[in-house]
């Protein structure tokens, strides 16, 4: 019996959802969108899925990625993360 290590759960490739959280203002969700397209040529703005807080003072999307390997999500994390609009990435 082999114990070999799995890099991963998931299933490569796979759609995977993400949740990006932001202050409310114009522009943060097509900002997103273009970062994602930056990634997947093909990502889809239709499928974003918006929630604003119950303050209105924040913005939480939904989106879901093709993700073709982990370091392929990895690196879509990185650019969510490092995006000066965004607040929280999960």
């Amino acid at each position: 019996m082999t114990t070999e290590k799995k890099e991963s759960l998931l299933e490569f490739p796979c759609d995977f959802p993400i949740k990006v959280m932001g202050a409310t203002q114009d522009g943060f969700a097509d900002a997103i969108v273009a970062l994602l397209r930056e990634f997947d040529a093909q990502f889809d703005a239709a499928t974003v899925e918006m929630r604003p807080s119950s303050t209105g003072k924040y913005l939480g999307l939904t989106v879901t990625v093709r993700a073709h390997s982990k370091a392929h999500l990895d690196d879509i994390y990185r650019a969510l993360t490092g995006h000066p609009m965004v607040k929280v990435v999960l």
